[in-house]
């Protein structure tokens, strides 16, 4: 699933954990027991010292990322602003100013508590997607997920459900879609061209091609190691690309798109029928849920979507509960899985 669509979303998912909620009501409090008496760190050491941590300690060693310089927030906390190859906005985050605590982001209180009615504000909020009770049941469950390609955010959740898939294979009937904008440039609008055509022109080929893609992202090296057949994906690029007009609106720049972003219109509707609002959104049986990123919080809620008595054998097969790290890549993270890109 994802977050409101709105800068303040783009997030959590690396740089965090829930337990950043608590230590931020400890903090922002500035009690002197706390904070007071300790020696302070200069704005320049504060940046230096944040830039080491989030290097060594919360990030992948491939994935590259700028820190800003430390600002004054309050009596007791610097503001650092980071910035994650992949995404758009930078993260606010916060150091004691002692240097002792590092709180990767702040929610705003009065801004995820502003509607006490928590059904009507699901599709609304989207933080994290305010989780349905359960998918509704059939048969043979319908499993949709819209991610954007090179949101890192719609890579990990993509890398958490194939082992899914695969599993359940026919039992479920699984698709991949795409939101119907693009955060990261031509090169997505492209990647997410191939990928449909890939999906439609030789649909067995798919995941092979995604599980070699989520690695690097290297579209060509996929395309030949999986064996697809290239003019018929080009061919199929071509033909969707004139009927949706997707490079040629691209090119008219911010005002012909409506938006910031570039749009993806070939899901548009299921993207207005479901309420999609950005990477990754999971939908069950023509419903939006919420599950964690791991291939066993995926199974479960998936599994949980089959009518009684109809459940498979393979839903007692044991996933791998550990996330899946955000972006293009192996390893793992034990950050929040409430992230996601939205604009």
């Amino acid at each position: 699933m994802t977050e409101k669509k709105k800068q303040n979303t783009k997030n959590l998912a690396i740089l965090g954990g829930v337990i950043i909620l608590i230590v931020i009501g400890l903090v922002l409090t500035s009690n002197k027991n706390l904070l007071g008496g300790k020696k302070n760190l200069s704005p320049v050491e504060a940046k230096t010292k944040a830039e080491a941590f989030i290097k060594d300690y919360l990030l992948r060693a491939d994935t590259k990322f700028t820190v800003g310089d430390a600002k004054e927030y309050n009596s007791g906390l610097y503001e650092i602003e980071i910035k994650l190859e992949d995404s758009e906005q930078p993260i606010k985050s916060y150091m004691t100013k002692d240097g002792n605590l590092f709180i990767p982001q702040a929610m705003d209180i009065n801004e995820v508590t502003k509607d006490s009615n928590p059904d009507a504000n699901a599709n609304a909020d989207n933080k994290d997607q305010t989780p349905a009770k359960e998918a509704p049941k059939s048969d043979k469950p319908k499993v949709e997920i819209f991610v954007m390609s090179h949101c890192p955010y719609g890579t990990q959740i993509e890398k958490g459900i194939i082992p899914v898939v695969e599993a359940l294979g026919a039992k479920i009937d699984f698709q991949l879609k795409f939101v119907d904008y693009a955060m990261h440039g031509k090169k997505e609008l492209d990647e997410e061209m191939s990928q449909y055509c890939i999906n439609k022109e030789q649909g067995a080929k798919l995941l092979p091609y995604l599980k070699c893609f989520l690695k690097a992202g290297e579209s060509a090296v996929c395309l030949k190691e999986t064996g697809i057949d290239q003019k018929k994906v080009s061919a199929c690029v071509a033909g969707i690309d004139k009927q949706y007009k997707i490079s040629e609106v691209f090119g008219q720049g911010e005002s012909a798109w409506g938006s910031s972003y570039p749009p993806f219109p070939i899901y548009k509707d299921d993207n207005t029928k479901y309420g999609v609002q950005g990477s990754p959104t999971l939908v069950i049986n023509g419903e939006q849920v919420s599950a964690g990123r791991d291939s066993a919080s995926l199974a479960k809620i998936i599994c949980g979507a089959f009518s009684d008595g109809k459940k498979p054998a393979e839903c007692d097969k044991t996933f791998d509960s550990a996330s899946p790290a955000p972006g293009f890549g192996t390893g793992t993270t034990t950050g929040s899985t409430a992230a996601g890109c939205a604009e």
